[in-house]
């Protein structure tokens, strides 16, 4: 299931929407910003409860 979750971009600092697959329980890719279109790293966990963990990153921060 997808679901919406607010982030910031690590570039331009805007407000972002994702959609995350929250039946996975780790995920890493890369998607643009809506905002700067620059390329950021976004990492996902759900946690035992279900909670969803959303980092976004630039390309060199690890």
């Amino acid at each position: 299931m997808l679901e919406p979750v607010l982030t910031h971009c690590p570039y331009c600092g805007e407000p972002i929407e994702v959609l995350v697959d929250s039946s996975v329980e780790s995920q890493h890719y890369i998607e643009d910003c809506q905002v700067c279109c620059r390329p950021m790293q976004i990492s996902v966990e759900v946690d035992e409860d279900g909670a969803l963990h959303v980092r976004a990153t630039s390309e060199n921060e690890g």
